[in-house]
């Protein structure tokens, strides 16, 4: 039985990066294959150096499998961060086995001459989802970026906090009690002081 260790990302810590555990575990079982470690973190696609991808590849040995979910969890590189991530791929001997591109189903058997072609074959084949992967992370920035440009040619604020109004409530409920001083009012509610005279600020009509 083959050993396999599980590559699981997502961008940010608002996502679930373990989404695809349960999934990437049954194809493991599905495919005979020996589950060694599981490798979990929430970081961008696009950065080359992520710590559990590193400790990833510093625990597997020659002949294991890296399996991944999709190419775009494993990388959104840059084409010169891709073909350095991908040369200690292959410099460890590790088999990148993707499991929504069955082709690389394969290379878990890989033996004689069929193998040797699927592993051409592969390489092709992800390398060209890698650079798609990478395309749809520029386009994407893009799109955020013309997104907030608009947002400032309407004169609309663009960053910042959001506006937490279930918290802002609370703040002016305890503002109504004149009792209450601005600091322990900012520790009844759990926040700053100058959150607490920017309330207070805004809630005072402007005169006209």
């Amino acid at each position: 039985m083959q050993i396999a260790h599980l590559y699981l990302r997502a961008s940010t810590k608002d996502q679930d990066a373990e989404r695809a555990l349960v999934s990437l575990q049954q194809f493991a079982q599905d495919h005979s294959l020996s589950v060694k470690s599981t490798f979990t973190e929430n970081i961008s696609g696009t950065k080359l150096d992520r710590p559990a991808l590193n400790a990833l590849l510093d625990a597997a040995q020659a002949g294991e499998v890296l399996l991944v979910e999709s190419v775009d969890r494993l990388s959104r590189l840059s084409q010169a961060d891709w073909a350095k991530l991908k040369a200690i791929i292959e410099a460890k001997g590790l088999k990148l086995v993707v499991a929504d591109l069955p082709t690389s189903h394969q290379l878990i058997d890989d033996e004689g001459i069929t193998g040797q072609i699927m592993r051409v074959i592969n390489s092709m084949l992800i390398d060209l989802m890698a650079t798609m992967a990478r395309l749809d992370q520029e386009k994407r920035v893009e799109r955020i970026k013309q997104g907030l440009e608009k947002k400032k040619a309407r004169g609309e604020k663009v960053g910042g906090k959001t506006k937490n109004h279930k918290k802002w409530d609370e703040i002016q409920k305890h503002l109504g009690n004149p009792t209450l001083t601005m600091d322990q009012v900012a520790k009844l509610c759990g926040v700053g002081v100058a959150t607490v005279y920017r309330v207070k600020r805004e809630s005072i009509p402007s005169s006209s």
